[in-house]
């Protein structure tokens, strides 16, 4: 093993101080680099799913909601969390019937995981693109209020460029999604 792959980090006790059903933060007790003591607060999460639903004709649908964390309303991808064992693209096909009502024929995962914040949480996602869609009706949580629109791929990649979509998820998906097309000759 090289150098950069071995972890320098020693952990010397670990705890959890918070939890609820969608995180946990965990306080550890470490030894750092250095050697110097130290403390690491770590954000443990469900794994997360990003899912780019495209029509034939090059339109993506996007969900609308306001993100609290952010006091802020966010155009995504639909995007959901899956459980700690679960299969992304089972999560992924549950998220899309969820929050959207749609289930599709044809499934592409686009690229390998992502670490989203990588400084502070164990956060991981998965990008899927769904094909040859069929619409029904959504059935989002309790706490999601949604508004789901269809949008050219042309306008959605301004809506990246111009700074409209600020979701992180979304971004890598679009930048993901337009790299397989032009690999694919689709775009």
């Amino acid at each position: 093993m090289s150098k950069k792959t071995l972890n320098p980090w020693v952990t010397n006790t670990s705890k959890i101080v918070y939890s609820n059903p969608w995180i946990s933060v965990r306080e550890d007790q470490v030894t750092t680099p250095s050697g110097d003591p130290g403390i690491y607060g770590v954000v443990e999460t469900r794994p997360a799913v990003g899912i780019i639903a495209l029509t034939p004709e090059l339109e993506i649908y996007l969900v609308g909601q306001f993100r609290y964390p952010m006091d802020c309303y966010s155009w995504e991808i639909i995007e959901g969390g899956g459980e700690k064992k679960e299969d992304p693209i089972e999560a992924a096909k549950r998220e899309l019937v969820e929050e959207a009502g749609i289930t599709a024929e044809k499934w592409t995962q686009l690229g390998e995981e992502v670490h989203l914040s990588n400084s502070h949480s164990d956060e991981r996602a998965w990008f899927f693109l769904a094909e040859k869609l069929s619409i029904g009706n959504p059935n989002p949580d309790s706490t999601e209020l949604l508004e789901v629109k269809k949008t050219p791929l042309t306008s959605t990649l301004k809506m990246v460029k111009d700074g409209e979509i600020k979701d992180a998820m979304t971004i890598i998906a679009i930048s993901r999604l337009a790299t397989y097309l032009s690999e694919n000759k689709r775009s």
